[in-house]
């Protein structure tokens, strides 16, 4: 038996570098006010429609969607933003207080084509700010991306923002877009020519080589934005250049959902081929009142959680895995009754602790302990049962002292955690 094509099993050997990137997310989102939601995998597939769009390539062919057994189609969920704002909706959390900032971390599913670096189920680190329009808010995120990746050692990285400008400026924005694609039809996929009528906007986005040689002149957003939508991206540079914080204005970068409204980034990275994007997001203003809320401005931000440790483990060549405190060696069946106990009180009070049952030679347990990685190295016998007299090894020093039974516990918590 074999997992699913772009499906995978997260070893253990790999796991502590995912807990890392887990406790630091953790730590930085609630320091800047950021509270944890955990939403379910399975939404009604038209949440999906509605939010990210009917004419998008994740809607028309990337969702894991179904029947249940009364009929009703059900998707797992390829996003977290439309759950979260479905959750603020339901919960009438904008009643209580209508500014609300969330982060989840969870697996996602969309069943495109697996690459490096790109599953079928893959895991997202995801933040949201409701309720606040400020440009402000737009340029914090951005700081706080910047600030999680410094905290986790990353380099090679760049921010590359654009603003997609409003209900109010878009508009003019597609109709000199349709004219000039109008031009440009010869040379463009069948996906784009299919999209021309329904979301032209997303024809930027097209990945083709051909498509996006042919689009390389087309009109930007940029040039067409309203004065509250210049005003507003304008903050968000100038807020940015104070901070110290690169980017790059990316006209071409639209990202790929339909609720993105003005600021909209990307943070790219060199380090994962053609697919180069660990981190994007963008404001979606009108999202809320697309699904039945009330008008409400919103933003947010998902990181590619398979990505960025795939970065990481490029660029931090240093070893996370946790070392085993200490491991008992237990000869003869008196001691390994012994070593039992004195093992489940060690884990008990936070030492890590490894105990073999399997009866092994004294020179094979000590490989082992070695292969471990233990600090220290419990070795209990026959002989030291009766003589009472316990061998602690230190691995690192080859120092061996000798420990009575009574004291034992207190003795090996106060060694090790000293």
């Amino acid at each position: 038996m074999q997992t699913i094509r772009g499906f995978r099993d997260i070893l253990p050997k790999h796991i502590p570098l995912w807990q890392k990137v887990e406790k630091e997310v953790t730590h930085l989102f609630e320091a800047f006010g950021f509270k944890e939601i955990r939403i379910p995998i399975l939404e009604k597939t038209e949440l999906f429609a509605r939010s990210i769009g009917e004419v998008t390539d994740i809607v028309e062919k990337e969702m894991y969607t179904f029947e249940d057994r009364k009929g009703d189609k059900l998707t797992l969920r390829p996003e977290a933003t439309a759950s979260i704002v479905r959750s603020y909706i339901q919960h009438k959390m904008y009643a209580i207080d209508p500014v609300r900032k969330f982060y989840m971390i969870g697996p996602m599913f969309r069943r495109e084509r697996p690459q490096k670096g790109r599953y079928r189920q893959f895991y997202q680190i995801d933040a949201e700010i409701l309720g606040v329009e400020s440009a402000y808010v737009d340029s914090e995120l951005i700081f706080l991306l910047n600030e999680l990746f410094k905290r986790l050692g990353l380099t090679g990285l760049s921010a590359h923002i654009n603003s997609l400008g409003c209900p109010e400026c878009r508009p003019s924005f597609q109709k000199a877009l349709l004219n000039f694609i109008e031009s440009k039809k010869d040379r463009l996929c069948e996906n784009c020519l299919r999209r021309m009528d329904k979301n032209p906007l997303r024809i930027i986005d097209c990945k083709i080589a051909g498509c996006r040689k042919a689009l390389a002149d087309a009109p930007a957003t940029l040039d067409y934005l309203c004065n509250d939508c210049s005003d507003h991206f304008n903050i968000v540079k100038t807020t940015l250049e104070k901070q110290g914080i690169d980017f790059i204005v990316d006209k071409s970068l639209v990202r790929g959902l339909d609720y993105y409204t003005r600021t909209a980034w990307e943070i790219q990275t060199t380090y994962l081929g053609a697919q180069s994007a660990v981190a994007g997001g963008g404001r979606y203003d009108g999202l809320v009142k697309e699904l039945g809320g009330p008008q409400t401005p919103a933003i947010g931000f998902a990181i590619g959680f398979d990505r960025l440790v795939e970065v990481m483990e490029q660029t931090n060549k240093t070893s996370e895995a946790l070392s085993l405190d200490l491991f008992i060696i237990s000869l003869g069946d008196a001691a390994m009754e012994k070593g039992y106990h004195w093992s489940c009180e060690l884990n008990q009070a936070d030492i890590r602790t490894e105990i073999d049952f399997r009866g092994k030679s004294l020179k094979s347990l000590m490989k082992r302990a070695n292969k471990l990685g233990a600090q220290y190295v419990l070795i209990a016998g026959e002989n030291e049962l009766v003589e009472n007299a316990i061998v602690l090894r230190n691995m690192n020093t080859k120092e061996q002292v000798s420990l009575a039974i009574e004291t034992l516990i207190p003795e090996l918590i106060k060694i090790i955690k000293k």
